[in-house]
This record gives structure tokens, sequence and C-alpha cells, in this order.
């Protein structure tokens, strides 16, 4: 028998007695347990155990340190601090009277029922102290209660199934508690289930319950599974903590509905703690200090000792609440602007936004955002200090490489990531639409540098690519070459390193928009500045015009010093820009010239072209630009030529209506004689070809046969299409122009002449080149019109041959003529009129002239039988129809109707001849004399391709025209004359 230290048996007499009296009180005690047991502090039991551990520590006012150790069925908490007194255990057995009523301002426990959440996993709790030791039995309570023999209370503990209150009677127990600690508590657990739920909030304990319990430095959690130590809580995590004690007014205002022994603790506490490592789990609710179930939706771990209701898990409403709500919320900005004083930290993510949790969370949130709106936890761009968001201003859609920038001109300016947009609002923050700032930014930065308006543009490289702050960036101010700032960047020129900053001035003044080359800046591009290389400058609309207009200029020479400048450094830039040979420049008498109409001194242009034209150029001018940049404004060393692309030739551009005749050339070369829907891909022309002097063509054509340009635009052909889309080759411009105006000095012109590689024949119908054309390229020759075939002559030079090959004084042979026929019959050029006499066969081997209408185109050997019909023009196939169409002379078939007098004698055709010949027709028509329209001849093929013939020399002809193998007739002629050859012309024939 054990001492009974803490008087336990008097307690037992007086509860049992007082059931005695009245059984109603054991029920109201047994309901009241179940309730805590089964309600409020179902799953507290280590919360509440651990809270008992930190008021202990407290009243002994020694680090408090608590062990939980689990082994097998059973659980014991072990701790330091005040060992249990008799006065405790008489709380322990007594529902909601607490021996801690004049326990410290920092006690946790408050109401002496925290010890029934042992009653969740066991029947049988166990307290050994150094003091002594008590435990509570539900069967030993039940037993107690038996021996009374009371009826009433028999009936009651029946109506309850057996079910007893465990902790109303103390029994005195032996034991001491584990070394190093004051007091332990022995937990026998009821079933698996109990087991399960120790495991589980051991294993849930954590950082917040020692934050919750500042009376503990240390937990030892010891399981099956190891061991675990809380301790050091505060150096995981960032805290403010405040406190305070209601003075008399406010106890009376606040405390004036909440129960009696709360009344007595005028004091409350608020912790705000933030974890410093991002991916700590926080529990979400309110604790009070220990867990409710009040769920909170802000990043931070809150214990408050904010008033509970009866089940310990919700907070009570009232003015209490109400009260510690606001201290809550200064708190919380204190713990933010403490935060944000550090550089690196940006508290905006735990700044309230979206939707509340709850009740009490949504009170917290709207307090809190009505404290932060003054509280300095926003950083300024300028010089990083803290600001209240009341002041604070963001600039909508900068970045901060912009806000850098904006900061010294826009007070109170903080940056403004995307992710922080709801925080800043639910601040109050000021916003400033990015297209006001810029707007403003003309005036409040108008006496910037180009170098800072470069810096600001710099900053918009990571804004320039949203198409939407595009467009509010649309106005922003930008400085010119001239001086000027103006707004908007679209379609203002940037210039390159290479362009001197005076000739981008002087531009300025005749109002090309160019961006100061320091501060030009690729942003401006995305902005919709063109990069300004030499041609694009040069190809701005107000540069042609004052180009255009420069000898009406006031200052002439700085125009064109701008313009060459430009060129200069790029000469290839200028190409097709054509309009810059108006530019005026010096000549050597110091006169203003076109650049079109100067020359370079000692230059072939000076040496071929009228000095009426042109004139040389000043020297110094050369000196200072350069050949090359004078070149291109269409200052002549040699021949110059102008290029357009996508000509139409009724529409011709401007580029090309100063070359002379131009518009006859398009006339001439349109397919049908008609320009209309007529275009040129690419023409490439020489220009001021009329300037040439008379007597400078021996020396132009040497020039054009070896400048590569020069050449390529004189030989190579036009490709003109049509309106049908059908292309046509036609010669150059400068080809057609030679052609057309070149004079010898015997005024007739170059063109249509016999090429010195001509063949004699043509030759001798065609006037004699200069001999100075033998040393032209024979492409150059052709170009101009020089006659080396048949082929190279036009209409003109077509009637001019015909003319002469009728001139009865010509002594031509029948071969030669022969042999011109060929060549005349394929020409696709007609001249305009026929001619009245035409030269035909003669007799000898010459030939003769006669009338027109007294010739005929023999298209067969067999019409040359028919001498009745005229003089022949000898041709066949196409080159017949051709010659037909040509000399406007009927061909034979067309005057004679060609039909074979008599029948004939049908005979085989010999062997051997279709044996050597196997085209020949098998039969053929004998005649002892054969006539054709009345007139005798020795062979005929009729209409159907049959031969006939009256001798073997006429049979030989005509099998050989039948069988449309011409070639062979001399073949079949010696086998019809000579049988016995037979054997040697086949041999002979194996190698055909």
């Amino acid at each position: 028998m054990s001492d009974d230290v803490f008087g336990t048996a008097g307690i037992r007499e007086r509860v049992l007695a007082g059931w005695s009296a009245a059984p109603v009180r054991f029920r109201e005690d047994a309901n009241a347990e179940e309730d805590l047991a089964l309600g409020g502090y179902v799953d507290r039991l280590v919360i509440e155990l651990a809270q008992n551990a930190a008021d202990a520590a407290v009243r002994a006012g020694v680090p408090g340190r608590v062990l939980f150790e689990f082994r097998g069925n059973t659980l014991v908490v072990a701790n330091t601090g005040t060992p249990l007194s008799a006065e405790g255990v008489e709380s322990l057995a007594t529902l909601r009277a607490s021996a801690k009523r004049d326990a410290d301002e920092s006690a946790v426990g408050r109401f002496g029922v925290g010890f029934s959440a042992v009653l969740s996993v066991t029947d049988e709790p166990v307290i050994l102290s150094r003091t002594g030791g008590v435990r509570f039995s539900k069967a030993d309570t039940a037993a107690a209660i038996a021996a009374l023999g009371e009826t009433g209370l028999d009936t009651e503990v029946r109506r309850r199934d057996g079910k007893v209150p465990v902790l109303r009677l103390p029994f005195a127990a032996e034991g001491e508690p584990p070394a190093g600690y004051d007091t332990a508590v022995i937990l026998p657990l009821r079933d698996e289930a109990a087991a399960a739920l120790v495991a589980r909030l051991l294993a849930e304990a954590g950082d917040p319950l020692l934050l919750a319990l500042p009376g503990l430095s240390s937990i030892v959690l010891e399981t099956d599974d190891g061991t675990r130590v809380l301790e050091n809580a505060e150096s995981r995590w960032w805290i403010h903590r405040t406190a305070g004690t209601f003075d008399a007014g406010e106890r009376e205002q606040l405390l004036a509905d909440r129960p009696i022994e709360e009344r007595s603790r005028p004091y409350y506490s608020v912790l705000w703690a933030l974890p410093r490592d991002p991916g700590t789990t926080l529990p979400n609710v309110v604790q009070a200090p220990t867990p409710t179930e009040e769920a909170l939706s802000l990043p931070a771990l809150l214990l408050a000792s904010f008033p509970l209701d009866p089940t310990r898990r919700h907070v009570a409403k009232g003015p209490l609440t109400d009260r510690l709500v606001h201290e809550a919320a200064t708190a919380y900005a204190d713990l933010l602007h403490r935060r944000a004083e550090r550089p690196e930290q940006n508290v905006l993510p735990l700044v309230p936004t979206g939707l509340a949790a709850g009740v009490l969370d949504q009170a917290l949130r709207e307090a809190i955002l009505g404290v932060l709106p003054g509280t300095a936890i926003v950083r300024a761009v300028e010089d990083g200090s803290l600001l209240r968001p009341r002041d604070a201003v963001v600039v909508e859609g900068a970045d901060d490489a912009f806000n850098r920038v904006l900061a010294p001109i826009v007070p109170g300016l903080i940056g403004s990531a995307r992710q922080d947009r709801l925080a800043l609002d639910a601040l109050g923050v000021r916003r400033l639409e990015l297209a006001e700032v810029v707007d403003q930014l003309g005036t409040a930065a108008a006496d910037e540098s180009p170098e800072w308006w470069s810096a600001l543009y710099g900053s918009l490289s990571g804004m320039v690519t949203d198409a939407l702050l595009r467009e509010s960036l649309g106005t922003l101010p930008v400085p010119l070459a001239d001086g000027r700032l103006v707004r908007g960047a679209r379609a203002l020129l940037l210039p390159g390193p290479e362009l001197p900053i005076d000739v981008l001035a002087e531009f300025g003044e005749y109002g090309v928009r160019v961006v100061h080359p320091a501060a030009v800046d690729p942003a401006l591009e995305r902005l919709g500045a063109i990069p300004a290389s030499p041609r694009s400058l040069l190809e701005d609309s107000a540069v042609r015009t004052v180009v255009e207009h420069s000898a009406e200029a006031d200052d002439p020479d700085a125009i064109a010093h701008a313009v060459l400048s430009l060129v200069a450094t790029d000469p290839a830039q200028a190409e097709g820009l054509w309009w810059l040979s108006d530019l005026v420049l010096r000549d050597v008498d110091g006169e203003l010239v076109p650049a079109n109409a100067l020359v370079v001194p000692g230059s072939d242009a000076e040496a071929v072209l009228d000095d009426e034209e042109v004139a040389p150029i000043d020297p110094a001018v050369v000196e200072r630009y350069g050949l090359p940049a004078l070149a291109a404004v269409g200052v002549l060393a040699t021949l110059g030529i102008v290029t357009s692309s996508d000509v139409a030739l009724d529409r011709l551009p401007e580029a090309l209506k100063d070359l002379d005749a131009i518009e006859d050339w398009a006339y001439d070369v349109a397919p049908d004689g008609s320009r209309y829907g007529a275009t040129v891909g690419e023409l490439t022309a020489i220009r001021d070809l009329d300037w040439i002097k008379d007597d400078a063509w021996p020396r132009v054509l040497g020039i054009l046969g070896t400048a590569p340009e020069l050449r390529r635009a004189l030989v190579t052909q036009v490709r003109v299409v049509g309106p049908d889309d059908r292309p046509l080759g036609v010669p150059s411009y400068s080809a057609w122009w030679i052609r057309e105006r070149v004079l010898l000095e015997d005024g007739e012109p170059l063109a249509g002449r016999a090429d010195p590689d001509a063949d004699h024949v043509l030759a001798a119908f065609l006037d004699e080149a200069p001999e100075w054309t033998r040393d032209l390229d024979p492409e150059v020759r052709s170009a101009v019109g020089l006659v080396r075939e048949v082929g190279d002559l036009d209409a003109d030079g077509i009637s001019l041959v015909l003319e002469r090959l009728a001139d009865p004084d010509q002594e031509i042979s029948e071969s030669a003529l022969l042999r011109f026929w060929r060549q005349l019959g394929t020409l696709p050029l007609f001249p305009g009129d026929a001619p009245e006499h035409v030269r035909v066969l003669g007799e000898d081997g010459w030939t003769e002239v006669v009338e027109a209408d007294a010739a005929v185109v023999a298209d067969s050997p067999m019409w040359l039988q028919r001498a009745d019909l005229g003089g022949f023009v000898v041709a066949s196939g196409a080159a017949a129809d051709g010659l037909s169409d040509l000399l406007d002379v009927p061909l034979a078939q067309e005057v004679a109707e060609g039909k074979i007098d008599g029948a004939g004698t049908p005979a085989d055709v010999p062997e051997l001849v279709r044996e050597l010949v196997p085209e020949v027709p098998h039969v053929w028509w004998e005649h002892e004399e054969l006539t054709v329209d009345g007139v005798e001849v020795s062979w005929w093929v009729d209409a159907d391709g049959a031969p006939h013939a009256a001798t073997f020399d006429g049979l030989a002809k005509a099998l050989a025209w039948a069988s449309t193998r011409w070639d062979r007739r001399h073949v079949i002629r010696a086998v019809l004359n000579e049988p016995d050859r037979t054997s040697e012309l086949l041999v002979d024939a194996s190698y055909d």
C-alpha cells in the first residue's frame, strides 16, 4: 500500500458522496468528461501534454524539456518543471477547475481540462512525479461505484452501458519519473486505433508546437522508428512577437463576455512567424496558441491568445477577438516592414490577395490591408529606400530596366513584377499608364542628352517585344540629328556609325528625320524606326526633293556635300537612284551643273561626248569625294548606264525618260506594234548616246566592247513579255539606237553594212563596213547592225538585198544563188514591198533577172521540166513557201495543174532497185511519151504518189521522188542502167 501523499482517498470519498447523494451529478460528470474526450480534445493529446509541461517549466522558472517515448503499447511523456502537487491532483479530478488560475501570463493552459485529452487513447492514465504519484482507472472507478450499493448510481451506470468518468476518482500510485525529469505521464494505450492516433500525432509535431509553447526549449520524440528532437525552432523562422496587458477600462470592454477565470488573465500575446525555408509546410490554421480549426490563408504562422469557444476548436466571436485581430494585423505589418528592410527581400507575396478561407481569416486580411498601405514595405527604384504603398507609384508595363531610367523623374516609383500586380492593387499603390508617362517624357526630359535617351531606349529592350506595350510607347520622344525632339519613333531613320553627324544635321533642315547617332538603340527599330544605311537615307523622299531642286537651293554646295558624303561611304548604295544625277556640282569654271552633265577631266567621257552638252567637273570635287562616289551620282568618266526593273512599255518610268528616242524604241519592239500590256523585267540602257560626237564612234564602240557593263547593255537582247504572256527577244535600246541613229561620213547608216566576216555572196549585195569595225568584238558588230549572215538582215536590209539581187549588172553563179535562196526562204521578216524583178536560174550555170510575174517557185524537181511556166526560183519545203511570200512569186503548182496525159502501162519495180531502196513503190507506170498539161516530160509523180516515166533516167528520178529518197536517185539509175553492178552497189549501200 503506497502513501497517499496527495489525499486521493479524501477526494474519492467526497466525489462518491456527491454522486450517492445526487446521481444526476454522476451523469453530469460522465457527460462532461465524455464531451471533452470525444470532442474538443480528441486529437490534442500531444499538444495538451506538451502545454502542461510548458506551464510546469514556466512555474518552476527552468528551461522546459519534454520526452515523448512511444514503445510497444505505451506512451510515456516526461517533463521538467514544477512537480505534481495535491492542488494539481485535485484540479485534475475536478472538471474545469484549473490549478493555474494565478499562473504567470506566459502560461498557456487556462482551464484545467486539457489533461482529459488522454482519454482519447487510454482508460488507465498514470502520473508519476518526484513528489508522488497518482493514477486514474476506469475499472477501479466502476468497482468503487458498485461497492457503494446505491441503486440510483447503479441505474445510471447501467444506462451508460457501464461507462463511468475516469478522471474524477484519483488513486495513489508508486513510481519515479525517468532520470533528469520531474514528472512523467504514463499512458497504457487502449487498442490499435489508439496506438495509430499516437503515432500520427507524434509524426505531426513540429516547429509550430515549440513556437506555441515558449516555455519549452526542446521536445524529444522517441519511437520504434527512431528519435527526433525539436529545438532551436526560432532559427528556422523569421519571428515577430507582440504582447500587452489590458487596463481596467479595456478589461471591462473586452472581457465582459468571457468566463470568470479568463477575466483574471487580462493579458494577450501575438506571434507571427515566416519560414526561412520556402519549402516549409505551414499548418494553415490559426493557433490560439495551440491549433484551432480556424483556417488561415496567409503564408505565415499565427499564434495568438484568441478566446476559444467551449469546443476549444474555434475562436469565439466578440470584442476581445476583434481587438486581437487588430493587434495581429499591426504585428503582421511590423513583421513585413522588418523583412522589407533586407534589400533582397520582396514582401509583396506576403500581402493578402484572393479569397479568404473563413470568417476569422477575412477579418485578419481586412485588418492587415487596413494597416499595410501606411507601412513602409515597398522599395523605391531610385535610391532603394522603403516607401509606404500609399506614397508609391508604378508605371504600367515598365520593367526593371525602364524603371531605373524613369526613377529620377517619377517620384515614388517602385518596381512592378507581373506576379505582384494583385498585391500592389490590394495595397492601393497608384498606377500610371505607360502611355501617360511616355507623353510626359517630352517635357520632363526635354533637356536630357542624346546619350541619356539612348540609355532609356536600351532599357526598353525587354518591353518592345510586347505588341501592346509597343503601342503605348508610340509617342516616345526621340532626339534628332538636327537638334529637334520629336514624338514617336515610327518612320524615323536610324543612322549607322559610318554616317557623319554634320551630314545628318544637314538633311534635317530639309525634312529628313534622322535620329541623333548618340541616341540610336535597337529598341527604336522595334518601335518602327528604319535602319538608315546610306541607301535608305538617299531613298528618302525629302532627300530626293532636295536633290532635284538643288539648283534653286540657298546653299547647293552644302547639299552636294551632304549627298556625296553619304554616297562616298558606300557608292554601291546609290545604284538605281537615277535622280541623284540631278544633283548640281561645280564644274571647272565654278558653275553649277547637274551631275549627269559633268565629265571627269581627261576621261573617255570627255573625249567622246559633245562639249556643248557636258562640262569637266571641278578637280577639287573629285579629290574630295573620289571617282566612285561621283560616278554613282552620274558624273561620267566613261559612258554611263541606267537600269530600271519591271518596266511597262506603255508607262515608261522616270528613270528612263531622259533616254533619247526611248518611246520610239518601245513602239518598235512591242509585240504587234502595241505597247499596251507589254513589259520588260529589267532594262539596262547606255545613256547620252545622242551626246556622242559624230567622229567618236570608232572609239565609243571599242569602249562598249571592252567595258563589261556597257557591253551587256549593248549586246544582250531584251526580253519583252506581251499581254498574252509570250516572251519575245528584241534588240536592246542601245543597239536599236545605234542602228537607227548612227550615220557614217557618207551620210548612210552604219547598220545594214556587211560584216567583215560576212559570206562573200551576201557581202556582194551590201555596203562595205568601215575598216575599223574589223577590230570590234563580233557580238558588238552584230548588235550595231552589221550583217554577217542572211539572218542578221532586218526588213530594210532584206529590201536592199532583193533590190541589188535583181540588178542585171550583177553576175551571180547558179550555185551561189541556190545557197542564197535557201537562206532567204527561212527569214521571218518581210519587206514592205515585193520586188518588181527577181533573179532566176539561167543557162550554163549562171542566173538571170526576169520580171516577177514571169517567175515561179519550183518546190519539186519535176517542175523544172516545165520551162513553159517561166523562170525558176528553186527551193523546197518551208524555204519554198518563204521565198514565194518574200518575192511575191507563185509556186509552180499554183499556176499549172500538173495533170498527166494518158494512163501509161503499169510495171513492177525491179527487185534489185527495191533491195537497194526499200521505200520505192512496187509498181510504176511506163509511157512511150509522157506529157503533163500537154508538155512533154521524162518523169512525173502524180497526186497519188504514183511514179510515171518515159526514160530510165526519168524512172530513177520518179522512183526516188515517190519514195522521198531523192538522195538515192543516182543509185537507182545505176542499177537500172547497169544491172551487173548490183553486187557492188549492195556492198556500198551497207555503209550508208
